[in-house]
């Protein structure tokens, strides 16, 4: 099976979620320091966009018979899952006073979820228009909604429309360009880009939940014309940063390009960890003991182990309501122990 994939689209997936698990674990450290502040932002910059970049590039089949009830299977019944075990868990960790349930009003990362597979289902509408008319279209919505006050967390409906547009750019790339980005002098071009915006975040000072796309205007003062243009500054900032981070993934498979083909994984399950962590002693340690080094190896570490074959195994019948990889171990056991016996 690893033989027919791209590695580098796995190593990309691999590096990627790896950021995603570091930007929730900082987060309980950022009001404390103006350094791991500038690194949040930094990373959550591109790095959410970069997986929308690559998942709407690997959308282009979206045509074909069977589509929908497909991306419905993994992609819905899985959110619906998950929603319910987040509430319980939320419930007894932080020990709320009664337990909600709304399947409309995504936990935290599983906002993700959702709005992609709005993004797929709007692929069908929007990819009948010439590609420059479809992703002016995408744009103007995307700075238009902003200016909608009731359109927010609910449902993903916020970030389904302001995100869209960089999921119908990847789904208008093709591998060409990313083999074009991954040149040498494209790479060397676009470290001076991340070193230079990772500076930059020093001496320019703006609401970090601008990044998150699911706040109206409103959320950060009286809208305005500025606020558009606000938000399509940080469109702008969002391409080159997550094109430049992609550049500079490496093209050949590795020991861990394996991991990053089970990046959903890691996406669903790294939650109850960091929540746990946030909810725990742990959490008063760890900012007495306050280290960048740490919180990296930290991410390292929880991303690897998430990423693991057993960790699938165990999972896969909630996640993926198969179990076709435990049956396969359970069968080479059974033949191993025939063979010796």
């Amino acid at each position: 099976m690893m033989k027919n994939r791209d590695s580098y689209f796995d190593n990309a997936k691999f590096f990627l979620i790896i950021l995603v698990v570091f930007g929730h674990i900082i987060r309980s450290f950022i009001d404390d320091s103006q350094m791991l502040m500038n690194v949040y932002k930094f990373v959550y910059t591109f790095h959410m966009p970069a997986f929308i970049l690559i998942s709407g590039y690997f959308a282009k089949g979206f045509r074909k018979k069977g589509y929908i009830e497909k991306i419905t299977k993994k992609l819905i019944l899985p959110y619906l899952i998950f929603q319910g075990i987040y509430s319980v868990y939320y419930y007894f960790i932080e020990k709320k006073d009664a337990l909600v349930l709304d399947p409309l009003d995504p936990h935290w990362s599983l906002w993700f979820l959702i709005s992609l597979f709005f993004w797929n289902v709007l692929l069908f509408a929007v990819t009948k228009l010439p590609a420059s008319w479809a992703l002016f279209l995408a744009f103007s919505v995307g700075l238009a909604v902003g200016y909608i006050e009731f359109i927010s967390n609910y449902l993903s409906l916020s970030r389904t429309f302001v995100f869209f547009p960089l999921f119908l750019t990847g789904f208008y790339l093709k591998r060409e360009h990313f083999t074009f980005i991954t040149k040498v002098p494209v790479r060397g071009l676009s470290s001076v880009l991340l070193i230079l915006t990772f500076i930059a975040y020093f001496y320019i000072d703006f609401d970090y939940e601008w990044l998150f796309g699911s706040k109206s205007y409103s959320h950060f003062g009286d809208p305005s014309v500025f606020s558009a243009i606000i938000r399509l500054g940080f469109y702008s900032l969002t391409l080159i940063t997550s094109l430049s981070f992609l550049s500079l993934i490496p093209k050949t498979h590795a020991f861990f390009t394996e991991w990053g083909t089970r990046t959903f994984y890691v996406y669903l399950l790294h939650g109850f960890i960091v929540q746990y962590m946030r909810n725990s002693e742990l959490l008063d340690w760890m900012k007495d003991y306050q280290s960048i080094t740490l919180l990296i190896f930290l991410s390292i570490l929880l991303t690897s182990t998430l990423s693991t074959k057993i960790v699938k195994a165990v999972t896969q019948p909630i996640i993926e309501l198969r179990t076709s990889t435990i049956n396969y171990y359970l069968k080479n056991f059974t033949a191993m122990n025939s063979k010796s016996n």
